[in-house]
């Protein structure tokens, strides 16, 4: 056996085969993990899977509004400092900040408005 072979060469391959094989890497990786990570869920009886999903809306609608606060804070330093460097531009980026805050804050209260729940 020669284990020092120092003609070894790889094998030409073109674009078209490399992203076929990544492509299908990728749906294979996908099947394993939503094989893997696919969980049923049993419900025990009156009403526990409604106030599961309903746990889990406040607990989503919370990390939501969490983000929108600290956009909004984010927001309200960068026009801050925007009028103590007059620049125009980190004004009204701060100010579109500040309002994008403002509406995730409140997206549970702007989706039941449109909702009419």
């Amino acid at each position: 056996m020669i284990f020092n072979n120092k003609n070894n060469k790889r094998l030409p391959v073109n674009r078209k085969a490399k992203k076929a094989f990544s492509i299908y890497c990728s749906i294979i990786i996908a099947v394993i993990l939503t094989a893997c990570l696919s969980v049923t869920a049993f419900a025990a009886g009156n009403n526990q899977a409604l106030t599961a999903v309903n746990n889990l809306s406040t607990f989503i609608f919370g990390l939501i509004r969490a983000i929108g606060l600290i956009l909004l804070g984010f927001g309200i330093v960068q026009v801050g400092l925007s009028l103590k460097s007059h620049d125009p531009s980190q004004r009204a980026n701060g100010f579109l900040t500040v309002a994008g805050g403002v509406v995730i804050t409140f997206a549970k209260e702007i989706l039941n408005l449109v909702t009419g729940s």
